[in-house]
Parts: structure tokens; C-alpha cells; sequence
């Protein structure tokens, strides 16, 4: 089994998926009006209007109610991707923090309150366990 992608059911999917683009460099990958994908080496970040919630099950999900999941990204320079968020990101829950497992974390929400953590590893440890990943 492979993990392939997370989904963020969102009332605005033009405004979320321009705030992904933005902050990850990555041109989102459009299916329909209602579906977008950023996919990156690792996986997919799926992103779905309200209105493909019914195809699954009706009620099932609902947005910008999420409080148990961060999405994270890896990145090269979580200091200089700080910096560049600077003008994009309008709730920043920390500034760039290096965490006891060794990696350096920068954690916001999206525009509908979902957690992001943007993180560089910069113990050895934290080094080796993600090397063969890609990162931006």
C-alpha cells in the first residue's frame, strides 16, 4: 500500500489552491472546477470543493472545521521559506523552531484554519531519516 494524498474539503477552492501554489511553488494540477491536486514528489495534497463532499456521502465532511491534523512539507531552508511566507501567511502559530527530533519547523494555518508545518531536519539524525526525500 502506498500513501498517495491528503484532501482539504474548503467552501473557496480557487482561494485555497492559490494559497498552496503560493506557498509551496508548485502549480496545482486541476481535474474540474470542484478538484485540484499539488502534487509533489512525496504525494499529493488534494484539495476539493463542498460540493464533491455528496459524492461520497452526504455530510461526511466539512470545511475549515479540521483541529487534529497538521499537513507537513519538507523543505530545503525553512528560514528562507519563513521569509517568503512573510507576505502570504496571516496566522503564524511559530516563528522557525528547532523541535527535540531535530528538525527546525515553522508551523501557520491555511485561509481555513488548517495547521502547516513547513520543517528542515538539521540534526544528523533528523538528516539521514528523510536524505533519500526530495525537497524543494
Amino acid at each position: 500500500m502506498d500513501f498517495v494524498s491528503i484532501r482539504i474539503i474548503t467552501d473557496d477552492i480557487a482561494r485555497l489552491v492559490e494559497f498552496y501554489e503560493k506557498a509551496t511553488g508548485v502549480t496545482a494540477a486541476w481535474s474540474t472546477e470542484d478538484f485540484a491536486e499539488i502534487v509533489t514528489p512525496g504525494a499529493a495534497l488534494a484539495i476539493g470543493s463542498t460540493r464533491t463532499v455528496p459524492v461520497f456521502a452526504p455530510g461526511s465532511a466539512r470545511p475549515a472545521d479540521n483541529h487534529s491534523v497538521i499537513l507537513e512539507f519538507l523543505v530545503d531552508d525553512v528560514d528562507r521559506v519563513y521569509e517568503n511566507l512573510t507576505g502570504l501567511v496571516t496566522d503564524f502559530v511559530n516563528e522557525p523552531t528547532t523541535m527535540p527530533w531535530g528538525n527546525r519547523a515553522l508551523l501557520f494555518r491555511d485561509p481555513d484554519g488548517n495547521l502547516v508545518n513547513f520543517f528542515t531536519p538539521v540534526t544528523p539524525a533528523a538528516i539521514e531519516k528523510f536524505a533519500p526525500r526530495a525537497r524543494r
